[in-house]
């Protein structure tokens, strides 16, 4: 009998360890968000304000660690917003690499996220029309598409190309998107497959809304290319690595990320354990490099009023999330490739868990509007990166270890 209570004991000690306080789920009325209020409202004079109820998580939002200063960080660029495009994928990872410049060289610049833009949707034109239409056509792309873009064409700065009209305060590209979708189904259409004629008729769509890009900027009185600029900056693309954790694939393996998003099949993905998967990004923050982060933010946890973003016990509690839980997410579609955003840095409580401040271009990070030193932040748990991020984009030098399990 003294052994079987011992073992009871212990596994009670054990189970009690690891205990984690029920949460509520509420459905909460949120305030008109800063999407409709400022940028709606400058884009078009008016804005809606009705209000919306969601299911969220109930939560002491004061106990969460939501002051940016505790946070241990690198350098990353002032907070800018994307307005009202889909294109968080250039400005999550160009603020990316604007920090590993300033890591690499000292210098701090500001890129063009629009160049980078006007680009995709050129290379995504030639694809569509080499594939024959067999393409998802979306506002959307990967945090690995900023490499691949420059290698290709380069960068230029903000200064030089803005993609913005003048006395325009936000981007918009509505009527853009319209206009480019509208000319690839036609294209789909009438099977006109002519390349050179349809990459033409995209630039003038494009020229329209954001202007020509440059083929020269001038630099301390020097005229560079972009793909001499980029030089400069003594940024390599080809450096930079890309990795997710999911069960469906087989680890140590290059493979492709399979959503709408990754368009051209990119399979340049090198799948690892999930705890390999957090080990990699806590690494990497604590030894000084930030990294581009995409995954789902349409979760009860994830609150755009506190900007903190948590797993809730009635979701799954915490001692729960393991591979097996993010690959059912991922497969029933419970987990979407929603958003792309720059990881900045790390903060580690008395209770030994992890939170990561995250930098953001999305309009969800500037909702609390009494508090404009938080504009542009999330505040992020560990266990929301474990069950819901699904690829981050780094510096090799940052994930050498890992890459030398890769087979």
């Amino acid at each position: 009998m003294k052994n079987i209570f011992t073992i009871l004991l212990a596994t009670s000690t054990l189970s009690a360890s690891y205990a984690q306080e029920a949460d509520k789920a509420i459905f909460k009325t949120e305030p008109v968000s800063y999407y409709q209020h400022t940028i709606v409202k400058a884009l078009e004079g008016k804005y809606d304000t009705t209000l919306h109820k969601k299911l969220k998580v109930d939560a002491d939002f004061e106990k969460f660690p939501t002051d940016p200063s505790l946070y241990k960080t690198i350098w990353y660029s002032p907070r800018i917003s994307q307005g009202n495009t889909g294109t968080c994928w250039s400005y999550s990872t160009s603020s990316f690499m604007e920090s590993e410049i300033k890591r690499i060289s000292g210098k701090e610049v500001d890129l063009s996220e629009m160049y980078t833009v006007y680009w995709e949707y050129v290379e995504r034109m030639k694809y569509f029309i080499d594939h024959k239409g067999k393409m998802h056509l979306g506002e959307g792309s990967e945090t690995n598409a900023i490499a691949k873009i420059m290698e290709l064409y380069g960068a230029v700065p903000y200064k030089d190309y803005t993609g913005i009209k003048k006395g325009q305060k936000f981007h918009n590209h509505e009527k853009m998107f319209e206009e480019i979708d509208l000319l690839f189904k036609q294209i789909k259409q009438t099977k006109d497959w002519n390349k050179t004629k349809s990459v033409k008729e995209l630039k003038a769509i494009l020229t329209k809304y954001i202007g020509k890009v440059p083929s020269k900027v001038k630099i301390n009185s020097k005229e560079m290319t972009p793909k001499e600029y980029l030089a400069s900056l003594d940024l390599d693309p080809k450096a930079y690595v890309n990795f997710m954790s999911l069960m469906e694939a087989p680890y140590y393996q290059k493979v492709i990320y399979d959503v709408p998003d990754n368009w051209w099949r990119s399979n340049d993905y090198n799948n690892i354990p999930l705890d390999y998967f957090m080990k990699l990004i806590k690494s990497a923050i604590q030894n000084g490099y930030s990294m581009s982060i995409g995954g789902d933010v349409s979760e009860p946890g994830f609150d755009k009023i506190s900007q903190t973003a948590t797993i809730p016990t009635f979701d799954i509690p915490s001692k729960y999330i393991d591979e097996g839980a993010r690959q059912l997410r991922f497969t029933n579609g419970a987990t979407t490739d929603d958003h792309a955003m720059h990881l900045v840095g790390y903060y580690e409580t008395d209770n030994g868990d992890t939170w990561f401040l995250i930098k953001d271009s999305g309009s969800g990070s500037r909702n609390a509007r009494a508090a404009s030193d938080k504009f542009g932040y999330y505040f992020m748990h560990e266990d929301y990166i474990k069950l819901k991020i699904m690829t981050v984009t780094l510096h090799k030098d940052a994930a050498a270890d890992f890459l030398n399990k890769m087979k």
